[in-house]
This record gives structure tokens, C-alpha cells and sequence, in this order.
């Protein structure tokens, strides 16, 4: 099979069995792979029923057919599982070098189930595939883990791995490969912990085989030279995501003060501008990237990453804090622990809010709780990694959180699903308001990606919706036209993540690459003539499973939601100023624009059959979850 290796790896951890099957090739051409292969077997292998922490939860490492191929961006790895956190469907995405290696290995996926008596970890070396001891790497953070692993198995290996916080079942714990390629949402990895799995460590010596490798080639040249020739792209390639926090500051969009606003006046000090001139050492890429995006920064001794724009804001801006050098450090903090600090962030942001409103004391939390304050943040990294004190509390994740506390603390608790609010404001950006209430995994600004009316992308809106939808749709505080926006977007994205490409090489941000784009790029490594329509139909299809998925699990439009704070309480501030989110607008929109139900957001039997998706139509029935 031409880019995709052509099988998957099973690992049973409680019957400590290893075993391979061929790729079904019925779900190359349906689900394509990377979130696709992800969502359908999360559909069929877990349920309602399913304990995210228990033994019958099933944890994947998927790659796509673009995996391990040299185009720009190919580096990334879908990990998925039963959300701890949220208890729906959780997929979180890292770069890096970890995803090509599976591919290496021979293997497009790895699905690990059951759980070990031990701790332990997976080593898979082509053919050569075992569960190995890891007690003596228990307790140890993600750095520490994979150094020892280097040690102990030479320095070409790749390694996912867990900190303390998945240890100790932290809700929102991450995996993290390479030190600072973080698959952080969802809590996947507390799902890792469960299973006491310390890490999987990957050697391969395999490639990749290439259907028309002449076509690819010449798709290559013209993609780099796409990329190279936009002004966006240099900008990418200096800064990373952290460019952001200028531009987002101006238009009001920068998480502030547990998002009561959208302006940060010390933002200049959290900029890629400031993090570059004063801390960078060296550049480095993910995987065959061009982009070069991530600046490596040195504290004293210390080396790493630099911290994504997310971060910038969750332990940043968004607790009023305008140190560079603590957010660093923090960031570094929680990727030794692997713990999200979108999801931290957020809490902690919660937390200091209700404490400023009387609504929690320091008998309930046993410090202080100063917003601007970094030793109380570290600390409370700390305290949620280990569990310890109002830590403890704080590892759940914001909704449980809150609802334990009760006291009103609830409407203070930014999440959507129960998963925490990343750093974006819909009362800036209305795309970002119906992208975080309907994303499948919950608060998500990555599963639709709209990008477009961020700074007003008018050519590329006029290019793939038609210019009918200007002014509108490029206006980023108008609410019109972003229901249609984000359902195309999300679909697109999903089909990207189903290659597994980032969307940040010129697929979504810059918008150079479209479906024809695309479609080509699949068929020149396949081998398979994939059009559009075809392409589009796929996407459409893992859109909706993956909303059957949902509402399997009890949604509707009731839970396609955003706290009161952005859609009652107008913007205070900045360019923004007096607007809020018209969410039940844009809901009937976008349910419009995929052919659900507007009044409940379940998906019409019509609909289900049209893509193929008959079992669902049979379990969706005998729950009454049709619309009539």
C-alpha cells in the first residue's frame, strides 16, 4: 500500500498480548486515516458505558498516508481515547518526530487496551514489539523519562511519555514526545496512567512508499514555493504562533483575567517580539518542516522550547502576569509534569477569580490566591501535578471543580463540555465563538480552525466561499456567514488531520492550500484518485460520526453552549468593546449549513444514511436520538 503502511499494532495490556492486523482498506478510502481511523474506532470500541480511567478504555496512536513523507508539516501525531476530563470523545495533536516513526516501523497505528498490574512501557522496533518493566521510571518527570529511555535504548529512539500529573490521573495530564511536543487536550494522559504505561518508544528503519513520486516532487516545489512567497509565512517562520499576542491584543482577543477581557496592557512583554530578542539561542523544526517555527530559549541552564501562544495567554495574560521568564519556566514546568496548561491555566484563572469574589477561601484552597502572583501559580502547578492540598481539586479540570464547590463558583468556569476555553475571545472573533461551542472534544479553536476572519483573510474567503459573503464573512465581530464558515472549515480540518498534515503549514493558517490542493497530494502518495467531491464526502462523514459519537453520549443543542460571561456580558474594553457572542444565530446557521436538526442538533436519519453511517442510524433510534 502506497503511503500507508498497511497495518496496525494491538497491544493488550492486561492479557499482556502483542499482536498485528492489516489495515482494513475499506477505511482507507471512508476515513483516510490520522483522525479518521481515530474517530471510527473510538465509535466502535467505547461507549456511554466506558470508564475513561478503566481498563476497557482503548488509547491510539494514529499516523496518516502523509506521515513520514517529506512534505512540510508531516510530522504530526493523533493520539485519542475516552476524554477523562470530559467524558466524550478526546484527540489531541503534537508534532515533532514521533508520528513518522510508526509509519518507520510499519505500523499506521497503534491501539493499546487493557491495563498493566505494573508500571510499564512499549517498545516496537519493526517487527520487534514488547512491554518491557518501567518501575524504575515511575515517579520520574517527561524529560527525565526520556533521557533514561536514551540511555538505556540508544539516543535514535522516539519517546511518548508521562509526567507525575498522568501518574497521578490528573484529568487534564498530557503526553509529551521530545521534551516540548505536547498532546495535551483531553486528558489523554491520565488515560496512559491508568493503563501504567510509562512511555512508548519507537525505533524504525522503514520508509515510506511514494505512488507517482515525480508528481509528488513537482507538487512539493510548487507548495514550498507557495510558502516561501507569503509575507505570512516569514512572519510564521521567525515567531511561531507567539506573533500572535500583538495582533490579538489589538483587536481585543487576548485572553485577560479569566477572559473578562480581551486586552492585556503589559502584552508587549509576553511577545514573540520580546521572547526572540531577549531568550532565543537557536531555531529548530518539527519533521520535515520548513517552517522552522519553534525558537528554542535558555534560562540560565536551562533550555527548551518556547512557550506557544496558548500558553502565553493560560499562564500569561490570562492571570495577569507579565513575566517572560516565569510563563517560560512554567510552560517547561508543565511539560516535565505533562499536564495541558490550557486546561491549568483556566482553573487556576477560575480559582483566582472566585477567591477575588469571596466565593473561595483560603480555607478551602490553603494559600492566597493573588492574580499576577507567579510563586502562587508555580505552586499550584505543583500542588495539581501532585494532587496535593486544593491541587487536588484543581487536577479535575474546571467543571468539576466548580460544580464540587458549588456557591455560584459555577459561572465562573470558562469550558465548553467540560473542557477549558483556550485562548480566544468570540466577542473579538465570532468564528471563534461557534467553533469553541460546537467542537466535538469540546472548548476547541483547532477542530474547525477559522482562521479567515482573524485579520481578515479577504482573498482566500473570496477564493473558497465566493465573494456573495463579503464583507460579512471577513468582518470578524460580525456574526453572519461564520455558521457556513465553520462547517467548512471543520470539514476541511478534518481532512487535513486525517493526512496528518499541520494546519499551520499553509492548509489553515497561512490559507495557501485548499481540498484541490489537497486531493492531489493524497493521490500522488496513495495512488488512489481521490477527488474533491469524494474528499469532501469523507470529511463529511468522520464530522458526523464523530457528532454521533456526542449524542450517543447524551448532546444536543443544549450542551453546544459558551459561559454567560461572552454571551451576556458585553466586552468591557478595547476594539471589542460592548459586544458579546449571538450564539443561537450562528448555531441555526451552521446546523443549517450540515443538515442537522436545528432544534435539537441531532443529525436526521437522511443524513446518516446519505454518508453511509446505517449503524448509527440503528443505535441512534433505539435511543430516540433521531430528530422526527
Amino acid at each position: 500500500m502506497f503511503g500507508y503502511a498497511g497495518k496496525i499494532l494491538r497491544v493488550d495490556l492486561s492479557a499482556n498480548r502483542i499482536s498485528s492486523q492489516a489495515l482494513d482498506k475499506s477505511l482507507v478510502r471512508e476515513y483516510l486515516g490520522g483522525i479518521g481511523f481515530c474517530i471510527r474506532w473510538l465509535y466502535d470500541m467505547t461507549s456511554p458505558e466506558t470508564d475513561p480511567l478503566g481498563p476497557e478504555n482503548i488509547l491510539i496512536f494514529a499516523t496518516g498516508p502523509i506521515s513520514g513523507t517529506i512534505w512540510p508539516g508531516s510530522g504530526r501525531l493523533e493520539v485519542a481515547g475516552k476524554s477523562p476530563e470530559t467524558e466524550l470523545i478526546g484527540y489531541s495533536n503534537s508534532g515533532g518526530h514521533f508520528a513518522p516513526y510508526i509509519k518507520y516501523a510499519g505500523y499506521d497505528a497503534i491501539i493499546i487496551e487493557g491495563r498493566s498490574n505494573k508500571p510499564v512501557y512499549l517498545y516496537v522496533e519493526d517487527e520487534k514489539v514488547e512491554i518491557k518493566d518501567a518501575s524504575h521510571l515511575w515517579g520520574l518527570n517527561t524529560w527525565e523519562t526520556e533521557d533514561s529511555l536514551k540511555d538505556e535504548l540508544g539516543e535514535d529512539v522516539r519517546v511518548a511519555c508521562i509526567g507525575q500529573a498522568g501518574e497521578n490521573l490528573v484529568k487534564m495530564a498530557s503526553i509529551v514526545t521530545g521534551k516540548c511536543r505536547v498532546a495535551a487536550r483531553t486528558g489523554l494522559g491520565a488515560v496512559m496512567g491508568s493503563k501504567k504505561l510509562k512511555a512508548v518508544v519507537l525505533r524504525g528503519t522503514r520508509g515510506v512508499k511514494v505512488a507517482k513520486p515525480e508528481l509528488f516532487m513537482k507538487l512539493l516545489e510548487k507548495g514550498i514555493e507557495s510558502i516561501k512567497g507569503s509575507p505570512f509565512s516569514e512572519h510564521y517562520m521567525e515567531f511561531g504562533t507567539t506573533l500572535l499576542v500583538a495582533p490579538m491584543n489589538s483587536i481585543g482577543r487576548l485572553p485577560t483575567k479569566n477572559h473578562w477581557s480581551g486586552v492585556f496592557s503589559k502584552a508587549d512583554r509576553l511577545s514573540g517580539e520580546y521572547l526572540v530578542e531577549h531568550y532565543r539561542v537557536a531555531k529548530r523544526a518539527c519533521f520535515s518542516c520548513v517552517f522552522h517555527c519553534k525558537n528554542v530559549l535558555k534560562l540560565g541552564n536551562e533550555i527548551g522550547d518556547h512557550p506557544e501562544y496558548e500558553t502565553l495567554c493560560s499562564l500569561g495574560s490570562n492571570l495577569l502576569i507579565d513575566d517572560p521568564e516565569f510563563v517560560i519556566r512554567a510552560n517547561w514546568l508543565c511539560d516535565k509534569y505533562g499536564i495541558d496548561t490550557i486546561s491549568l491555566g483556566a482553573t487556576i484563572a477560575w480559582a483566582m477569580e472566585c477567591y477575588e469574589k469571596g466565593l473561595l477561601t483560603k480555607e478551602d484552597t490553603g494559600i492566597e490566591l493573588e492574580w499576577g502572583n507567579p510563586d502562587v501559580v508555580e505552586r499550584l502547578i505543583h500542588m495539581t501535578a501532585f494532587r496535593e492540598g486544593f491541587g487536588d481539586l484543581l487536577a479535575e479540570g474546571v467543571r468539576r471543580a466548580s460544580q464540587k464547590i458549588g456557591r455560584g463558583t459555577e459561572r465562573y468556569a470558562m469550558h465548553v463540555k467540560g473542557l477549558e476555553i483556550p485562548a480566544q475571545d468570540g466577542r473579538a472573533q465570532k468564528s471563534m465563538g461557534i467553533a469553541h461551542a460546537t467542537a466535538a472534544r469540546g472548548a476547541d479553536h483547532l477542530t474547525h480552525c477559522t482562521f479567515l476572519d482573524e485579520v481578515g483573510f479577504e482573498e482566500a474567503i473570496a477564493e473558497r466561499f465566493g465573494s456573495k459573503y463579503l464583507p460579512e464573512m471577513a468582518d470578524r465581530m460580525s456574526a453572519k456567514y461564520k455558521g457556513i464558515m465553520a462547517k467548512e472549515c471543520e470539514d476541511f480540518t478534518a481532512a487535513v488531520n486525517c493526512m496528518i498534515i499541520c494546519v499551520s503549514a499553509g492548509f489553515l493558517f497561512p490559507p495557501l492550500f485548499w481540498w484541490g490542493e489537497l486531493a492531489q497530494i493524497y493521490s500522488s502518495v496513495t495512488g488512489i484518485d481521490m477527488k474533491v467531491h469524494e474528499l469532501k464526502i469523507a470529511a463529511e462523514r468522520i464530522v458526523n460520526l464523530r457528532r454521533a459519537y456526542l449524542i450517543r453520549h447524551g448532546i444536543s443543542r443544549a450542551d453546544d453552549k459558551l459561559p454567560e460571561r461572552f454571551t451576556k456580558e458585553p466586552a468591557p474594553e478595547g476594539p471589542c468593546k460592548g459586544q458579546i457572542v449571538e450564539i443561537e444565530q450562528m448555531l441555526d446557521e451552521y446546523y443549517e449549513a450540515r443538515g442537522w436538526d436545528k432544534r435539537t442538533g441531532w443529525i436526521p436519519e437522511k443524513k446518516l444514511l446519505e454518508l453511509g453511517l446505517e449503524e448509527a442510524v440503528s443505535q441512534l433510534r433505539d435511543l430516540g436520538r433521531l430528530p422526527r
